[in-house]
């Protein structure tokens, strides 16, 4: 029986909260290309910066591609709140550019997914930091200013494509 409302993709709320470490991507509204603006990119880090800090997040890897963000991110408490620290970021961010566009920034939801293993973040920091190569924007991941680190000084130097996959783009993973 469809009710008309989209399904349910989150874990119960106490699974984002604490020590865990998530893969998330948070697309803008209707994919526009928003972040091709390297003033709003900028604005978009110091955001991420600002939040995280404040929020109890590491931020392990971030990629801020046009028309979506990436981020690998750690709880540094027992208290950090994934859900807290998405919707402070959209709202400060949607904030910031809402007079500028004229229209949410956002899409409504996001993708997430809490890593089991720490040994898998260094495989999907670089699935992170290959995306603009992945998308045809670069050709090392040097050459792109907008993805980076807070907590390690990345190599920023080609490393072969990790075979780890967002679980959302694998047709054969479970849901």
């Amino acid at each position: 029986m469809n009710s008309g409302f989209p399904k349910n993709i989150r874990l119960p709320r106490d699974r984002y909260v604490g020590r865990n470490i998530y893969f998330l991507t948070i697309c803008c509204s209707a994919r526009r290309p928003v972040f091709a603006n390297s003033e709003r990119c900028q604005l978009a880090v110091e955001t991420l910066r600002s939040v995280s800090s404040s929020l109890g997040f590491l931020v392990h890897a971030y990629c801020i591609m046009p028309d979506h963000v990436h981020f690998l991110l750690e709880g540094k408490t027992e208290t950090s709140d994934l859900h807290v620290f998405v919707a402070r970021f959209k709202q400060k961010t949607g904030y910031l550019f809402r007079m500028e566009l004229g229209r949410d920034l956002w899409q409504e939801r996001y993708y997430d997914h809490t890593l089991r293993q720490a040994a898998d973040s260094e495989d999907v920091a670089w699935y992170i930091w290959m995306n603009p190569i992945r998308k045809g924007l670069i050709t090392e991941p040097s050459q792109y200013p907008f993805s980076g680190s807070f907590t390690v000084d990345w190599p920023k130097n080609p490393k072969k494509e990790p075979p780890w996959r967002p679980p959302w783009k694998n047709p054969l993973a479970s849901t």
